[in-house]
C-alpha cells in the first residue's frame, strides 16, 4: 500500500487524563504555620496563665511568709494581655535578664527564693512599764538622790512649842501633835489637816504643817515613796527651790513602819537667798495608801525649827 494512504488511515485515540479533586481538609496534618493567629495568641495566653500560677505556688512554698510579689498581686482587671506580656517577658528574661513591665514588678529569681524570706528586724518591746514618776524624779536637778547610808534627823535650833493633844487625821490614818499659841488650825483643803504659823511681814511664806494620803504614785518601798513625796513638797515652796538632804532613816509610827526624810530647801526671794528647814514622815497605813506628814519652816521663823523634831517624834498611825 502506498505510504500516503497509510498516513491517512484512522488511528486509535489517546486516553484522557483527569486530575482528581483535592482531599477534604483535616486537622491531623496541620503545621504551626497553617494555624490562624488568634489561635496562637490564645495558646500563648493560656501558657502564660499556667506559668504565673506555677510561679505563685513555688514562691508561696519557698518563701513562707515573704510578701507576694507585685506581679502575683496584680488585679485581674489588668487582663490576660498583661499576663501574657509577663510570661513572654519571663521567657525572654531567662536568657537576657529581668524584663520590666509597666505596672508590674518582675517575678523573683530562683536565687532570691532559695535565699529564704527577707524580713526586717523591729526593735524588741520594752521589758515592762516604766515608772515615769520615779524616772522624772531621778532626772530632776532640784532633787539629789538619797544618801546611800541612813542619816538621823539632828536636833534643830530653837525651843519646841507647847503641845495640846493630837490632831487625828482619820482620812489619812495618822495622828500628829496639836500645837498651841504660835500654831493655829487652818482650812485643811486640799490636805486632810493643816496648821500654820503667823505671817511674817514682807514674806509670802510661813511655817506649814500638814497631813494627807500620799499624793504621788506609791513605789515598792517606803523609802522610794518618801523620796517622791519630798519632791512633791517643792510645790509648796518658792519657784526654783532645790533640796539638800539632812536625814534619811526608818521610823516607827506607833506599831506601823515608816520612813523619815529631813532636808533643807534653798530658794531666792526678792533677789535674796533664803532657806527653809523641812521634814517628811511617810507612814504605812493598813488597807490604804501611806500617809504623809510634812512640815516646813522658813528661816524667817527659825525659832520654831525645833517643832520639826517634835512633829517627827510624835507621829503615830491610828
Amino acid at each position: 500500500m502506498p505510504s500516503y494512504i497509510a498516513a491517512e488511515a484512522e488511528t486509535t485515540p489517546l486516553p484522557k487524563i483527569t486530575v482528581p479533586p483535592p482531599a477534604p481538609a483535616t486537622n491531623s496534618g496541620k503545621s504551626l504555620g497553617d494555624l490562624p493567629m488568634r489561635v496562637v495568641y490564645r495558646a500563648v495566653a493560656v501558657a502564660a496563665g499556667v506559668g504565673i500560677l506555677g510561679a505563685s505556688v513555688a514562691f508561696a512554698v519557698l518563701g513562707r511568709g515573704t510578701p507576694a510579689p507585685a506581679a502575683v498581686r496584680a488585679p485581674a482587671a489588668q487582663g490576660v494581655t498583661q499576663q501574657a506580656a509577663v510570661a513572654s517577658g519571663a521567657a525572654i528574661g531567662t536568657a537576657t535578664g529581668a524584663v520590666a513591665t509597666p505596672g508590674l514588678s518582675p517575678l523573683p529569681s530562683a536565687s532570691s527564693l532559695s535565699a529564704g524570706p527577707q524580713t526586717s528586724v523591729s526593735p524588741e518591746p520594752s521589758s515592762g512599764p516604766v515608772d515615769t514618776a520615779m524616772a522624772a524624779a531621778l532626772h530632776d536637778p532640784r532633787v539629789p538622790t538619797l544618801p546611800a547610808n541612813e542619816r538621823k534627823l539632828r536636833r534643830l535650833h530653837g525651843h519646841p512649842a507647847h503641845i495640846r493633844g493630837l490632831v487625828k487625821d482619820r482620812r489619812s490614818g495618822v495622828a500628829l501633835p496639836r500645837f498651841t499659841k504660835s500654831w493655829t488650825l487652818a482650812k485643811a483643803s486640799p490636805f486632810a489637816s493643816r496648821q500654820v504659823l503667823p505671817k511674817v511681814k514682807g514674806m509670802s511664806y510661813r511655817g506649814l504643817l500638814v497631813s494627807c494620803p500620799v499624793p504621788i504614785p506609791q513605789q515598792e518601798t517606803l523609802r522610794d515613796t518618801a523620796f517622791l513625796a519630798a519632791r512633791w513638797t517643792l510645790n509648796h515652796h518658792p519657784s526654783g527651790a532645790t533640796i539638800t538632804w539632812t536625814a534619811s532613816q526608818p521610823m516607827k509610827a506607833g506599831k506601823r513602819k515608816g520612813w523619815l526624810l529631813g532636808y533643807t530647801v534653798h530658794y531666792t526671794v526678792k533677789g535674796k537667798k533664803r532657806t527653809s528647814a523641812a521634814a517628811l514622815a511617810l507612814v504605812d497605813v493598813p488597807d490604804r495608801k501611806p500617809a504623809v506628814v510634812f512640815v516646813t519652816i522658813p528661816d524667817s521663823q527659825k525659832k520654831r525649827w525645833r517643832d520639826i523634831n517634835a512633829v517627827m517624834s510624835s507621829v503615830k498611825a491610828l
